[in-house]
């Protein structure tokens, strides 16, 4: 304790003695820092503080509105699309105001929709507006339709697949009636039969035979796998009381020309093969 009374007494002794002397001859140690820091801190209170008036550079184009369309841009833009149909200039103009140069104006606003997903084309003199050309795929869509094929187009085709190669008249000789181009051609259309060749008689009629469609249309492995007499009796599809000698032929998958037949010409398969030409409606003042 006595020690630390002595040091602390001492203590006190040299900052009197600081304290004594005059200021010529006191230490300037410590006022220098002292003003140093007082320099330094209005500075730092400056840097703190923006000036007033100065908006920064992402902050002023943030309110910069965007340019106003013409208003007769938005007056044709609106027409066009709230009308179910296209639309003639002579429309347009009687809805615009007066003074309005309603071809120049749809003009501009073509140009403004040529590189968008949506188009205003010209139809028959009239305006409308498209989905664009290259994005047609986006609105295609597939869907299969089911056909129920008539009677008369079954009755034909059985013939058909049992009595290959067979013509027109032979078809309508089995059937017993007049069989109408119109069921040739659903049976063509839908690939199940096919033009195998000509026969070699009188006018070398067409020759008719089923194809590979037809085979996996009702999974059949091959001609051979059609239900025969019997088979069709029993499911009841042919009558028990059949004319005696009353037989089904046994169908043949061999694709080669027999010696009654002779091969098509190049082309005759596609124009065989070519839909319907429309008939002319007759005249009924004619």
């Amino acid at each position: 304790m006595a020690s630390l009374a002595g040091k602390r007494v001492e203590h006190f002794e040299v900052v009197e003695d600081v304290a004594g002397q005059p200021d010529a001859e006191r230490p300037q140690v410590e006022r220098p820092q002292v003003e140093e820091l007082q320099a330094e801190q209005p500075q730092a209170e400056d840097a703190l503080v923006e000036p007033t008036g100065v908006v920064p550079s992402d902050a002023a184009g943030a309110d910069v509105e965007p340019e106003a369309r013409p208003e007769e841009l938005r007056l044709l833009e609106a027409l066009l699309f709230a009308s179910s149909e296209p639309l003639d200039t002579a429309s347009l103009a009687k809805r615009m105001p007066e003074g309005v140069n309603v071809k120049a104006a749809l003009m501009q606003l073509q140009a403004d929709y040529a590189m968008r997903g949506v188009n205003l084309v010209r139809v028959a003199n009239k305006w409308t507006f498209r989905t664009a050309g290259d994005l047609a795929w986006l609105m295609t869509r597939e869907s299969t339709e089911t056909r129920k094929l008539s009677r008369a187009a079954i009755e034909v085709l059985a013939i058909v697949a049992y009595h290959q190669p067979v013509t027109r008249a032979e078809i309508e000789e089995i059937r017993g009636v007049v069989t109408s181009k119109g069921t040739l051609d659903v049976l063509l259309e839908t690939g199940w039969i096919r033009p195998r060749g000509r026969r070699k008689t009188p006018g070398r009629p067409l020759t008719f035979g089923t194809t590979e469609a037809f085979l996996a249309q009702f999974s059949l492995e091959a001609l051979g796998d059609l239900p025969g007499l019997d088979e069709l009796k029993g499911t009841g599809l042919l009558d028990s009381r059949l004319p005696s000698g009353f037989s089904v032929p046994v169908p043949s998958d061999d694709p080669a020309l027999r010696e009654d037949e002779e091969a098509l010409e190049d082309g005759e398969l596609e124009l065989a093969l070519a839909p319907p030409a429309a008939e002319p409606e007759a005249d009924p003042e004619g």
